[in-house]
């Protein structure tokens, strides 16, 4: 009688025998990581052992993340096509729509920022819950532009030409702006730095909110009227000729 080790059951996919091994990566490093250093400096080790038959397959919250990340990206795609959309119908321009998506960059950018921020001081990685903080932030930036592209436009109906149009339109909407932003940014905080049990599901998402929202206000008040004022000539040459003909019209 020999005493030796074997396996409590027989597992079998597409008629093989398998074998089950179970990796858990330590909190502070990701799902990702975990994965690009399976991928690169295990598993090519793990073949060259097995003989040439056999196979590797991962599954489980790997499996899932990868799609996970797929889903993500096209509701990202999905919720940008219907901004564009609905802010085409309301501005009947699309031109304008174009204009008030350029703020997103640099939301993104911010949201970016802020994780890299928050990983200075403690672990946060790009999980479910931050990547649905980034749709978020398309329906949360794009407000603040949508006042001054509406309050120029406004304006320019009434007869300002755009120079002054912009320049109305920032000191008139500057207040809303920043209003706007420090609500969600200190609706937000609390998620981002109270500790507490579960405070780490929240706070990849609340990081990403607060980022965006704080530089695309800065730069909504500095980049969006610059490029507002595009095409100022145009426009200043198809105001004179009508001032010119109610001029002489009154005569």
């Amino acid at each position: 009688m020999t005493r030796t080790v074997g396996p409590s059951q027989l597992r079998r996919v597409d008629g093989k025998r398998t074998i089950t091994l179970i990796v858990r990566p330590p909190e502070t490093l990701s799902l990702e990581e975990a994965m690009t250093q399976l991928e690169t400096l295990v598993l090519p080790d793990l073949m060259a052992a097995l003989p040439a038959e056999a196979s590797i397959n991962i599954n489980g919250n790997a499996n899932r993340m990868k799609e996970a990340i797929v889903d993500m990206a096209s509701n990202f795609v999905l919720a940008l096509l219907i901004l564009f959309l609905l802010m085409t119908a309301l501005f009947k321009s699309a031109k304008d729509s174009l204009l008030v998506l350029t703020v997103m960059p640099l939301a993104l950018g911010g949201g970016v920022m802020g994780l890299w921020a928050l990983n200075l001081f403690a672990f946060q990685s790009l999980d479910l819950l931050t990547m649905i903080g980034f749709i978020i932030l398309l329906g949360l930036v794009v407000n603040n532009a949508i006042l001054l592209v509406d309050q120029t436009r406004y304006a320019e109906r009434k007869g300002t030409p755009r120079r002054e149009a912009v320049q109305q339109a920032v000191r008139i909407r500057a207040r809303p702006v920043y209003m706007s932003t420090l609500t969600s940014l200190f609706g937000m905080l609390p998620l981002m730095l109270m500790p507490g049990v579960g405070s780490e599901i929240y706070r990849g998402l609340a990081t990403v909110i607060v980022g965006g929202m704080a530089i695309s206000a800065v730069f909504t008040l500095v980049l969006l009227p610059a490029m507002l004022r595009m095409g100022e000539e145009k426009s200043r040459q198809a105001i004179t000729p009508d001032l010119t003909e109610s001029v002489l019209a009154q005569e």
